[in-house]
């Protein structure tokens, strides 16, 4: 399980910098589904898929 959500939004800043200095199209989304036991799977889709389980409290957000 990811450590809250800092390995998530450092590879979607990494993911969009990569597609931002891309000289072509690029795409990426990103998919929440609730898991059991207040989890949460972040699916990161951007060419490929990169999954994490995260807690889903609100205390792991602080940025």
């Amino acid at each position: 399980m990811s450590d809250c959500h800092e390995e998530v939004k450092k590879r979607v800043n990494a993911l969009y910098n990569m597609l931002a200095e891309h000289d072509g199209y690029g795409e990426m989304r990103l998919d929440f589904k609730i898991l059991k036991k207040g989890q949460k799977e972040i699916i990161i889709h951007c060419g490929k898929q990169y999954r994490y389980v995260v807690e889903s409290s609100m205390r792991c957000l602080k940025n």
